[in-house]
């Protein structure tokens, strides 16, 4: 099982970051309101982006770096993402 970095769509329009090493149910957990208290509170949320991370340090490095990015980029970069896997 690979692990990901991820980012969810949160319903007032912020993005959430994330890793795990399993982005279904990791969704599904922040759904149901068991995993942040940030995306609690802004819930339904849909992941927008995940990309698979060699280890799980690596997934952690990633989602540090998502953490960075403004919310333009993380919209174009969940933007991209859904462009490449339409359809998958």
């Amino acid at each position: 099982m690979g692990n990901y970095a991820y980012l969810l769509l949160c319903s007032d329009g912020t993005y959430y970051s994330g890793w795990t090493n399993d982005p279904d149910r990791r969704e599904k957990a922040h759904n149901a309101g068991k995993g942040s208290r940030y995306t609690r509170a802004r819930l339904p949320v849909r992941m927008v982006y995940r990309e698979e991370c060699g280890d799980r340090i690596s997934a952690m490095k990633r989602e540090a770096e998502l953490k960075k990015l403004n919310h333009s980029e993380k919209k174009a970069l969940a933007e991209r993402y859904s462009e490449e896997h339409d359809g998958c």
